[in-house]
């Protein structure tokens, strides 16, 4: 397996020791999951992208506190490339932002959330059990506060949630999505929350902390995506 993992944002300092990055974290999260081969990292916000992409089996796109339709010139120009990858048919898979940009290349609305920050532990109905060794509901850490609006057209719609109703999608098997973090830990996600107490408010700050205590199953979102990028069958 070759991946390229196109990193998005910077970590705050405080954390950035620890966790290094979201490509870094996506890594151990594969590598855990049985992912070998080579990954190799490039972050965006820095203009860096490999000389060509033609040698990977898949790109990943991470995380940003960045929105997927900004006007920011290194966003304009990381649309360019998904657009230019979905034209040349490379595998792709998004994790929130990277969910969300993908989304939006598909012609799908992408925005703020009416609903106001999705954080914490969230639970998603899935859709797809054959993917999910046979899992219908899954808990996975979010952090998001804008929403696809839209399932992309021709997409399969894979999770969902009153809250997310578009919370994963695929597309064949050449595009995989999505919104929560499943390379999360609970102890980033409980940094984060901290860092945006004042935002949400002291209920659902709590509630949000408090959800962390019942774990998640990044890892099972983990071993779809090593399978989608090694090309396993699935039923969509």
């Amino acid at each position: 397996m070759k991946l390229c993992i196109l990193d998005n944002d910077y970590l705050d300092p405080a954390v950035a020791p620890i966790y290094q990055s979201y490509g870094a974290m996506t890594e151990r999260l594969l590598r855990d999951a049985g992912a070998t081969g080579q990954i190799d990292l490039f972050n965006t916000m820095q203009g860096h992208y490999p000389a060509s992409f033609d040698a990977y089996d898949a790109v990943l796109l991470t995380g940003s506190r960045a929105d997927a339709f900004s006007q920011e010139p290194w966003v304009l120009a990381l649309r360019q490339q998904v657009e230019q990858l979905l034209q040349a048919k490379k595998k792709l898979i998004g994790i929130c932002f990277g969910h969300q940009l993908i989304a939006l290349c598909l012609g799908a609305r992408v925005g703020r959330a009416p609903q106001g920050w999705g954080a914490g532990r969230m639970a998603y109905q899935w859709l797809a059990p054959d993917m999910a060794q046979g899992r219908t509901d899954l808990g996975l850490l979010a952090s998001h506060q804008d929403q696809v609006f839209d399932l992309p057209e021709g997409a399969t719609l894979l999770a969902t949630s009153d809250f997310c109703p578009v919370a994963a999608f695929a597309v064949d098997d050449r595009v995989f999505c999505v919104q929560p973090h499943p390379e999360f830990v609970e102890a980033y996600s409980a940094f984060l929350l901290d860092k945006r107490r004042v935002a949400l408010g002291e209920a659902q700050y709590l509630a949000c902390t408090d959800s962390l205590a019942k774990g998640h199953d990044g890892a099972v979102v983990a071993r779809m995506i090593v399978a989608f990028i090694e090309g396993v069958p699935s039923p969509v």
